[in-house]
């Protein structure tokens, strides 16, 4: 059935090649399909074939046994609480194993139960309310106000254009322009309280790349500014880089990272330790400071402990 409707036209070569079966067998199967009710029409002719007719009542999901299991290493793997039947994603998911027949089902509930997921460092839980709201507001080109709680727990309110909704990395963004900054911001979806839709419409700059523009400010807009300049080409260096650092620019035989970070600390010893060429900061005492306290830590660990007495 799912051939069918999927191919109209099929004759009983192909219908027998795909079903890895002879033509007689798959001509049978045609008749037992015709016996339950489903109406298969033949068509006669150099494009003639099988098609299903008018009227056919089809189960509104039919899924082969590898796309069952796919689907729901798909869930586990960006929703490690969907294995809960609590959770909602986990509650959908169940109804579609239900739904599967037997054998499929069977394996599917299997693969569910046993996989050991564990969440992700950066794992962030989105409602699908907001997350629905702020598409609806992309689609419909509407400004909204965003009751926002920043990571280091202040709240704010922010009104602003929304252009798009990208996920990256298992966490949903809101690209849009913030009226509050004047300026291009990336927000958690997962951090937004509430959204509430203005009258006054938007829309997004003409040839907008959502995922290149997120990248590009991800490394931007935040509290410590930083610049560090390495002792390498840019081509060499930007493998080593990820967007959130900032902007790679080169510079001669070397190159300049500028941005912008919350987590001086984390930016130190996280994405500059693990960057293999020699660098300066030279802009963001901040940074200067967490750079400084890497170096002190490895360096102290180098130092041979005192032989005891």
């Amino acid at each position: 059935m799912e051939i069918l409707q999927a191919r109209p036209g099929t004759t009983a070569q192909q219908l027998a090649a795909a079903l890895e079966v002879t033509e007689r067998a798959a001509r049978r199967y045609v008749g037992i399909l015709r016996e339950a009710g489903i109406p298969v029409e033949s068509v006669r002719g150099p494009y003639g074939g099988y098609r299903l007719g008018r009227g056919a009542r089809l189960p509104p999901v039919v899924f082969t046994e590898e796309q069952a299991l796919a689907l729901v290493m798909a869930v586990l793997d960006g929703r490690p609480a969907a294995g809960d039947g609590d959770d909602p994603v986990g509650a959908a998911l169940g109804k579609v194993i239900r739904a599967l027949p037997e054998g499929i089902g069977r394996q599917a509930a299997a693969l569910r139960a046993y996989a050991a997921v564990a969440p992700g460092p950066s794992a962030a839980r989105t409602d699908p309310a907001t997350a629905s709201a702020l598409v609806a507001a992309v689609a419909d080109r509407r400004r909204v106000v965003l009751a926002y709680r920043g990571p280091d727990g202040g709240a704010f309110d922010d009104e602003v254009d929304p252009w798009a909704v990208v996920v990256r990395h298992g966490r949903w963004y809101l690209l849009c322009h913030s009226h509050r900054a004047a300026a291009v911001r990336t927000y958690r979806v997962d951090r937004v309280r509430e959204v509430r839709r203005t009258a006054r419409r938007c829309a997004p700059p003409d040839g907008l790349d959502p995922v290149a523009a997120l990248e590009e400010h991800l490394g931007s807009g935040w509290r410590y500014p930083t610049r560090v300049r390495f002792d390498a080409p840019a081509d060499r260096v930007a493998p080593w880089i990820r967007p959130p650092m900032g902007r790679l620019e080169p510079d001669g035989d070397r190159c300049v990272l500028t941005g912008s970070t919350r987590n001086p600390a984390m930016y130190a010893q996280e994405w500059l330790a693990a960057v293999p060429f020699g660098f300066t900061v030279e802009e963001g005492p901040e940074l200067r400071a967490a750079v400084a306290a890497v170096a002190a830590r490895f360096g102290a660990a180098t130092v041979p402990a005192a032989a005891s007495g």
